[in-house]
């Protein structure tokens, strides 16, 4: 029943985060969607930020489950396409969370949370890994440091463009994908 509780409680979270962001989410917010007393959801989580904190360590489980079943047999640009994709797909269904990149208390608790930062670096390993071989195979330029290369690939799952096309009503979530997914890996020139 606990567990079942949690994983409710971290769903709600994880929509308000997508919809909201971290500032504007609440605690009694969270409490309200999950039908629970504010008094009941600090038994679980005792901040904001441990709530949030833990929708991250949800949203890192699910990347390395995701990893973990593309082919092996896919070239580096193939995975590093497909993960963009599914963070595209997350966004676009609201189940991405939204964090501020400068709120120091939300990055204080991440960066202490032994099993988020275990999952961003087993996460951020395999891209880099992908990034590394995609640009030694020649698939992706070499004029771009790594680094750059996966912040620009993480930068999606957040990309307001998503959004500011889902709500124009013009493209299919599918579509809007396939858009943004073109102008990240083949860039803005006319071929």
């Amino acid at each position: 029943m606990l567990k079942v509780r949690e994983e409710a409680i971290v769903q709600a979270v994880n929509r308000l985060l997508a919809e909201k962001g971290f500032d504007a989410m609440t605690v009694d917010e969270v409490a309200a969607k999950v039908g629970i007393a504010k008094a009941s959801l600090y038994k679980h989580f005792p901040s904001k930020e441990d709530l949030a904190a833990a929708a991250m360590v949800r949203v890192m489980r699910r990347a390395q489950e995701f990893f973990g079943s593309l082919p092996a047999e896919a070239s580096p640009l193939d995975n590093l396409r497909a993960a963009v994709r599914w963070t595209m797909a997350l966004k676009l269904a609201g189940d991405m969370p939204s964090l501020p990149s400068q709120n120091s208390s939300l990055r204080a608790t991440l960066m202490a949370n032994k099993e988020y930062m275990d999952g961003l670096i087993d996460v951020s390993d395999r891209l880099g890994a992908w990034i590394e071989a995609a640009q030694a195979d020649g698939s992706i330029s070499r004029a771009f440091p790594a680094i750059a290369v996966l912040y620009t690939l993480y930068a999606r799952a957040c990309d307001p463009v998503l959004e500011f096309l889902q709500m124009g009503g013009q493209h299919s979530d599918a579509e809007i994908i396939d858009l943004v997914l073109g102008t990240c890996f083949d860039g803005l020139n006319a071929r």
